[in-house]
């Protein structure tokens, strides 16, 4: 099995668009809730289980964290699994939001849903 490679925030929100991935966020509920990449499944690595993760049908599964450590964790979780990932977001959501790409934050004042940048 190959190494799975780095894939850029414009390269995975390309992906996204496209409906050509399932995004799995591996930070922890509380991170989760506070802010995520739109359409991200939260599937936290304290509790990680490869066999858990859905089956995307044709799209293909990518891991995302807060900086790229977790989701690099995961990824050798799935390889020690046999199961097929097709890469992590490089940097995490961090470097997404570094990049200026959108993410959903909840207001802690209301509690609404808010998207940012």
């Amino acid at each position: 099995m190959s190494p799975c490679p780095d894939l850029s925030p414009a390269d995975v929100q390309a992906r996204l668009e496209a409906r050509s991935i399932v995004l799995i966020d591996v930070r922890e509920p509380a991170e989760y809730a506070g802010e995520r990449i739109h359409g991200a499944l939260n599937f936290p690595l304290s509790t990680f289980d490869p066999a858990a993760l859905p089956d995307g049908g044709s799209r293909a599964i990518v891991l995302q964290c807060g900086s790229g450590k977790r989701s690099g964790m995961a990824m050798e979780a799935c390889r020690k699994a046999g199961v097929t990932v097709a890469g992590h977001l490089a940097g995490g959501i961090g470097a997404w939001k570094s990049d200026g790409r959108p993410v959903i934050r909840i207001d802690p004042a209301t509690g609404a849903v808010r998207d940012a940048r």
